[in-house]
C-alpha cells in the first residue's frame, strides 16, 4: 500500500508577503516601510531578475510617483524621456490621416520610460529601507490555514523533472507564512485566479477583459529620432470590429519604443495579433523610421481592459489585490503604472492602520482616485464592440460628459466572443508582404531571451487535448496556433498516433493569452521553475 511522502519544507516568516516584483508591489512595499519599518515586508518575484518579465509602453503619469519619492528625479530611472509632442493617427493600408489627440491622450508633463528598467531601478530603494526582494521565487500556490484564510505561498519545487521525478539537483520550495499576503502578479496572475475562484471575488461584477500588447524595442540611427514623440495610431491593420492600435514612443540614443494592442474579445478566428503587429511596422509611415535599424529587445504581455465593472472584490480572507491584478488600468489613456503605484501606496496606508488587517481594502479602493478615474471612462472600451467608428463617436461622448452618462456597458468573457470558422467569414484586411525582421515568430522570440529548462514539467496545462484534434480543429481551426505570440501551440501530423497537440513550453514568453482566449477555457497557465521565461531588456 502506497504512502503520500510529507516533503519537508524550510519556512520563512513575515509580517507581510508580496507577489510580484512590479510597480504595485515594489511601490506597496516601499510605502509601508516608509510609513512602519518595524514591519517585515517580503518581496518575491518569479524572473530571474526584476524587471526582467516586465513589459509596457510606457508613457507614466508622474502625480503618484511624486507622492512615493519626492525626489525621484535627482536619480531617475535609466530611461525617462519627458513627453513633448502628441499625434494621435488613424491608418489606411497605404495611408493615413492626422486626427485630433483626444484629451486622455495629452502626456505634456508625463514621461516616457522602460517599466522594465523603472522596476529594476525602484527595487534597491525598497532594499534600502530594508524590504527583502527575492527574484527567481515563484508562488505556485498559496496557503491557507484551518478556516480558509490565506496565511502565505508556497514557493515551486526546483528541480523536477518533466515526468514528474526529483532530478539530482531537486530542492522543495520553500513556504513563506505572513500576518497578510498582497497579490501584485499583474494582469492575469495564476494565484489571482485561483483565489478569485475559491472565495468568488467575482461575484456581482463582470467578467474581466484584456487585451494582448506587443512590444519591440528598436535601435535606430539617432538622427531619425524625435525624443519625447508619441504617436498613437487606429485603423489599420485591424478591421473595423477589431479593437486594435499602435503606439511609437521616441525615446533617447536613438531608440524606438514601439507595439501594437490587440483586444482578445476578437471574433475572427483566423486574427493573428503577432501578425497584425508585424503588418503595423511595415506601414508606410512606420517602415521608414525602422529600416536600416535593429531589434533589441521584444516580447508580449496581456493587458487587463475590464475596467470599473470588472474589478473584483479585492480584499479576502488573509489577503488582498492590488495594481493589474486587481485590474486598475485606464483603458482610454493606455496607461495603468500611475494607477499601480497609487493601488500599492493606498494598499499600504490602509494596512499600516488596521494592523495588517485586510478588513476595509475593497470599499477604501473602490472610494478612492483610482476608481475615480475608471469609472469616468467605464463606457469607452465595451463600446468599440459595436465597431471602430460607434467606439469613436460614444468615446467623444463619454469625454465631454465626463462619464456621466446613466448607464454602464457591460463586458463579457474573451473566451466566448470568438465566432466558428462556419458561422463567420474572415475580412480581407489587406495585409501583404513584409521585410523587416522579425521574419516568424519564433525569431520573434530570440529577442524576448525566454529560457525554460526543457526538461521540468509544462507549465501550459490543457484540460483535454483530443478537443483540441477533433472539436476545436472542425469547429475554430486551432486558434491558440495563431492567438499565441510565441508559436508554442502547434498540431502535427504523426504517422503512428495521427494528429495531435504539441506544446512548446520553452518558447513560452509568459504573455497568458492562451489562458484567457481558449474558446472551450481548457488551457490553464501555472507558474514554471523560478527564473524561468522572458528576460525583457528595457521593455
Amino acid at each position: 500500500m502506497s504512502q503520500t511522502i510529507e516533503i519537508e519544507r524550510d519556512v520563512m516568516e513575515y509580517d507581510v508577503v508580496t507577489v510580484g516584483a512590479g510597480p504595485s508591489g515594489l511601490a506597496f512595499a516601499i510605502r509601508l516601510k516608509q510609513l512602519n519599518p518595524e514591519i517585515s515586508v517580503c518581496v518575491i518575484e518569479k524572473a530571474s531578475t526584476i524587471g526582467a518579465h516586465i513589459l509596457s509602453g510606457a508613457v507614466i503619469e508622474t502625480g503618484p510617483l511624486d507622492a512615493l519619492l519626492p525626489n525621484w528625479r535627482d536619480n531617475p530611472p535609466p530611461v525617462c524621456v519627458p513627453a513633448k509632442d502628441d499625434e494621435f493617427w488613424l491608418l489606411s493600408k497605404s495611408g493615413a490621416r492626422k486626427l485630433p489627440v483626444p484629451p486622455g491622450m495629452n502626456n505634456h508633463g508625463n514621461v516616457i520610460v522602460s517599466l522594465s528598467a523603472m522596476c529594476a531601478w525602484l527595487a534597491p530603494q525598497a532594499e534600502a529601507l530594508g524590504v527583502e526582494i527575492y527574484p527567481g521565487f515563484a508562488a505556485a500556490e498559496t496557503l491557507h490555514d484551518e478556516t480558509g484564510a490565506v496565511i502565505g505561498v508556497r514557493i515551486g519545487d526546483m528541480g523536477v523533472a518533466k515526468d514528474g521525478s526529483h532530478k539530482p539537483g531537486y530542492t522543495p520550495g520553500i513556504d513563506i507564512r505572513a500576518k497578510v499576503t498582497v497579490l501584485a502578479e499583474g494582469a492575469r496572475g495564476h494565484l489571482t485566479t485561483r483565489l478569485v475562484k475559491q472565495f468568488k471575488l467575482d461575484e456581482g461584477h463582470d467578467p474581466q477583459t484584456y487585451s494582448i500588447g506587443i512590444k519591440e524595442l528598436w535601435q535606430v540611427p539617432e538622427e531619425r529620432v524625435s525624443p519625447g514623440k508619441i504617436v498613437h495610431t487606429l485603423g489599420w491593420p485591424a478591421d473595423n470590429a477589431t479593437y486594435g492600435g499602435s503606439f511609437l514612443y521616441h525615446l533617447d540614443k536613438g531608440r524606438i519604443a514601439l507595439g501594437y494592442v490587440s483586444g482578445l474579445d476578437y471574433k475572427d478566428p483566423n486574427y493573428k495579433p503577432w501578425e497584425a503587429f508585424q503588418q503595423w511596422k511595415n506601414h508606410p509611415s512606420v517602415k521608414p523610421l525602422l529600416e536600416g535599424g535593429s531589434i533589441v529587445s521584444a516580447g508580449a504581455r496581456a493587458i487587463v481592459t475590464g475596467g470599473y465593472q470588472s474589478l473584483p472584490t479585492c480584499e479576502m480572507p488573509g489577503a488582498i489585490l492590488i495594481g493589474d491584478t486587481a485590474g486598475l488600468l485606464n483603458v482610454p489613456k493606455i496607461k495603468g503604472t500611475h494607477q499601480a503605484i497609487r493601488s500599492g501606496m493606498l494598499a499600504a496606508e490602509h494596512l499600516a492602520s488596521t494592523q495588517l488587517l485586510p478588513n476595509g481594502w475593497d470599499a477604501k479602493l473602490r472610494a478612492s482616485d483610482a476608481m475615480a478615474e475608471l469609472r469616468e471612462v467605464r463606457n469607452i472600451k465595451p463600446a468599440f464592440k459595436r465597431g471602430m467608428w460607434f467606439g469613436l463617436l460614444n468615446a467623444a461622448w463619454e469625454t465631454v460628459t465626463r462619464g456621466k452618462s446613466p448607464w454602464t456597458l457591460r463586458n463579457k468573457p474573451d473566451w466566448c466572443q470568438m465566432e466558428k470558422l462556419a458561422e463567420y467569414e474572415s475580412p480581407d484586411r489587406h495585409w501583404g508582404e513584409r521585410t523587416l525582421a522579425p521574419r516568424d515568430r519564433l525569431a520573434g522570440v530570440y529577442f524576448a531571451a525566454t529560457e525554460h529548462d526543457e526538461d521540468q514539467p509544462v507549465h501550459l496545462k490543457v484540460l483535454d487535448t483530443s478537443i483540441c484534434v477533433s472539436r476545436c480543429t472542425e469547429e475554430y481551426g486551432n486558434p491558440c496556433t495563431r492567438f499565441c505570440p510565441a508559436g508554442v501551440y502547434e498540431i502535427v501530423e504523426e504517422a503512428d498516433v495521427g494528429r495531435r497537440l504539441q506544446i512548446n513550453a520553452a518558447n513560452c514568453v509568459h504573455c497568458k493569452t492562451c489562458d484567457i482566449k481558449d474558446p472551450y477555457e481548457i488551457i490553464n497557465w501555472v507558474t514554471p521553475e523560478g527564473g524561468s521565461g522572458p528576460n525583457y531588456q528595457m521593455l
